[in-house]
């Protein structure tokens, strides 16, 4: 007997709505607790595996959290390393540290460090005492007569360096109109013309001089101006009279010139002799004959002949 009983050809739908879906508290927590233990699972493995090896099963750099002694291997380099290099483009240029400049209180400014030249403090304080000097304020009096006076023009407005460095009473008017008296002198000049020594020139009682920076370079010894009429009066004490002075110039004048021209007669006849001597050799070499000894060593019908003066060999050969 047949039956008629329609069977499903596919599983009948699931009801899906969450509606109709009993969920109970106790049933979310273990869902919750089974995914907390999965996660916890997949770390181990991936710990383990970059333990094992450098890269992860994605061959990507395990994510490890880089040590604070260590620097991460794709992170920036530290400046202090590796200094950045010279723009060429900019040209020659220095590069000062400002924080290690001390201030020599000479105009420059010196590295910190390095040994300042002694040699360069001592004439910056030469010249600093002597400018202490020359900032004294002169005293002036109510009475005209009490007060100092040029002495050319009796004016009261003299120069203070003058008057304290040189101990005379100037004014500058006069030091432009008399230049003959008043003009300065380099110690140059004093030794060459009025033919004063060093050790006269020092002696500041004496002979008093002003200091100024060289103006050739700061590193060079200070320059020392000395009053012209001082000078010659010096001078005139000291060889007489001016006539006397220009007689001894004279002398040694004629005494260095016959001094230099004794050393080029001198080195002339050396240039002569060496000359001479050269001609000489090149012509005796030129009139030598040769003469030779018997034949020597004769091997294979060839001998050697040697020149009895000169010691020269020439081969021959005997038939």
């Amino acid at each position: 007997m047949p039956y008629n009983i329609e069977r499903p050809s596919t599983p009948p739908n699931r009801n899906t709505d969450p509606s109709q879906v009993h969920t109970t508290p106790e049933h979310v927590k273990q869902i919750e607790i089974n995914r907390l233990k999965a996660k916890a699972a997949q770390r181990q493995k991936e710990q383990a595996a970059s333990s094992s090896s450098s890269v992860n099963p994605n061959n990507k750099r395990p994510l490890t959290v880089t040590p604070a002694g260590q620097h991460s291997p794709t992170g920036p380099v530290a400046s202090s390393s590796k200094p950045l290099q010279r723009d060429t483009r900019l040209g020659t240029y220095f590069e000062y540290d400002l924080s290690k400049m001390v201030n020599s209180k000479g105009g420059f400014l010196m590295e910190d460090g390095k040994k300042l030249d002694e040699d360069m403090r001592r004439k910056e304080a030469e010249r600093e005492n002597q400018r202490n000097v020359h900032n004294m304020d002169i005293p002036m009096f109510l009475d005209p007569d009490m007060n100092p006076k040029c002495r050319e023009c009796q004016s009261m407005d003299i120069d203070p360096s003058f008057m304290k460095v040189f101990n005379c009473l100037v004014c500058k008017s006069c030091q432009r109109d008399v230049p003959e008296k008043y003009s300065l002198l380099t110690k140059t000049e004093c030794k060459e013309d009025y033919l004063l020594t060093d050790p006269e020139l020092r002696d500041e009682e004496a002979m008093p001089h002003l200091l100024k920076a060289n103006p050739h370079a700061s590193t060079y010894a200070n320059m020392m101006l000395y009053l012209r009429y001082q000078v010659e009066e010096f001078a005139w004490k000291k060889w007489g009279s001016a006539e006397a002075l220009d007689t001894e110039f004279d002398k040694r004048a004629a005494e260095k010139k016959k001094k230099k021209n004794k050393k080029f007669e001198q080195g002339l006849r050396d240039l002569r002799k060496r000359t001479k001597e050269g001609v000489w050799q090149r012509r005796k070499d030129a009139e030598h004959k040769h003469i030779f000894s018997s034949v020597q060593g004769l091997s294979n019908g060839v001998g050697e002949q040697v020149c009895h003066e000169c010691g020269f060999t020439i081969e021959v050969e005997e038939l």
